[in-house]
C-alpha cells in the first residue's frame, strides 16, 4: 500500500447481495490470480441492498471465501470499516457510530464474519461529530497495539479532522491514521455543487497535500463511475453536466485510442500515475482482468498535460 507503488483494490460492496458468493468466489479467485492483493470491505456492506436490513454480507462471503482457499489470507490483505453499520435493521439512523465501545464492537463483529484475526487496514468510514476526536484516535490506536488492526486510516473525513487526529494520536502515543479513502475520478462535478450520493466526499487538492507532506497513502472509491465512461445506459450524474466534462471525455477517448486501451484502463492508470489507489467494484471476472491490466497503460507526460488541461 505503498503510495510510491500504489495498485487496484477489488472493492467488495455487493458481494453477498447483488453479487452472488459463487460469482464472488470466482471475482476473488480471479483478482488473486491476476496479481491483485488488497479486498476493500466495511461492515455495513450492503445493508441497503439485504433483506435483513443490515450489514455484514461482504465480509461473511469474504470469510466463506478464504475458508474455502486454504493459504489465501497469506496471499491477499483485508481492509475494513467501521462507523455506518445498522444496529436497528431498515434503520441507517441508528448506525453504530465511532465511539470507542462502537469501534471495538464493530471490529470483533467483523473479525468474526471474515474468520480472521486481524485485518491488515482498519477504517473510520466516515466522520462522528458526536463524539470526542480523542477517543475515536485512542481506540484505533488501541487495537493497532492489540494486533487487531496493523494499520488505520480515514474515509471521508475532512483533510483538517485527518491532521487533528494525527496530533492527537502523537499526544497519546497510539498509532495514527496514515491512510485516506475519499472519492475521485477522471471527471469532475460543477465546482461547489454536493454530489447527490450521501455520505460520498470528494477528493480535494488540500487532501492531496495533507498526503504527500505527511506520506499518507490514498484511496480512491467510485473511480470509475459506476461505469459512465463506457455504459450509454449508465449516464453520469446530472452535477457532470459542464462543459469541461465534454473536454475531458473528448480527450479520454483520444488518449484510449492512441494507447490501445479502454476508456476505464485509462482512467485507472491516470489514478495510479498520481500514486493513489484505486478502489475497482465489479460483478463480473471480465471486468477484473480488465482493471488489472490497467497496471500495463504507459501514460506518457504529453498524455497527462492533455488531459490536465481538459479537466
Amino acid at each position: 500500500m505503498d503510495t510510491k507503488d500504489p495498485r487496484i483494490a477489488l472493492g467488495t460492496m455487493d458481494f453477498g447481495t447483488r453479487v452472488a458468493q459463487d460469482r464472488a468466489f470466482s471475482i476473488l479467485d480471479a483478482f488473486v490470480a491476476g496479481g491483485g492483493v488488497w479486498l476493500d470491505t466495511a461492515n455495513c456492506y450492503s445493508f441497503w441492498n439485504d433483506p435483513a436490513g443490515v450489514g455484514g454480507a461482504s465480509e461473511r462471503v469474504i470469510g466463506a471465501w478464504l475458508k474455502a482457499r486454504p493459504g489465501a489470507r497469506d496471499t491477499v490483505r483485508i481492509a475494513t470499516k467501521v462507523r455506518h453499520n445498522s444496529l436497528v435493521p431498515h434503520a441507517p439512523e441508528s448506525a453504530e457510530g465511532l465511539s470507542a465501545r462502537a469501534v471495538h464492537a464493530g471490529v470483533e463483529e467483523s473479525l468474526g464474519r471474515l474468520g480472521v484475526d486481524h485485518v491488515d487496514l482498519l477504517w473510520a468510514h466516515a466522520e462522528d461529530r458526536t463524539v470526542p476526536l480523542e477517543e475515536t484516535v485512542g481506540a484505533f490506536g488501541e487495537l493497532v497495539a492489540k494486533g487487531v488492526a496493523l494499520r488505520v486510516g480515514a474515509a471521508n473525513h475532512a483533510a483538517w479532522r485527518v491532521e487533528r487526529a494525527r496530533s492527537l494520536a502523537r499526544e497519546q502515543g497510539v498509532e495514527p491514521w496514515t491512510c485516506l479513502q475519499l472519492r475521485h475520478s477522471l471527471v469532475q462535478p460543477r465546482p461547489l455543487t454536493p454530489v447527490a450520493e450521501g455520505g460520498h466526499r470528494l477528493l480535494t487538492t488540500e487532501d492531496l497535500d495533507l498526503a504527500r507532506s505527511e506520506g499518507l497513502a490514498v484511496w480512491s472509491y467510485s473511480s470509475l463511475m459506476w461505469g459512465s465512461y463506457v455504459r450509454a445506459d449508465k449516464p453520469l450524474p446530472s452535477t457532470y453536466d459542464h462543459p469541461g466534462t465534454t473536454r475531458v471525455l473528448a480527450v479520454l477517448d483520444d488518449v484510449a485510442d492512441a494507447l490501445g486501451a479502454t476508456k476505464n484502463q485509462v482512467v485507472l492508470a491516470w489514478l495510479i500515475r498520481q500514486g493513489i489507489d484505486p478502489i475497482v467494484g465489479t460483478s463480473r471476472v471480465e471486468q477484473i482482468d480488465e482493471a488489472l491490466a490497467a497496471h500495463r497503460v504507459r501514460l506518457g507526460a504529453e498524455h497527462l498535460a492533455r488531459l490536465a488541461e481538459a479537466r
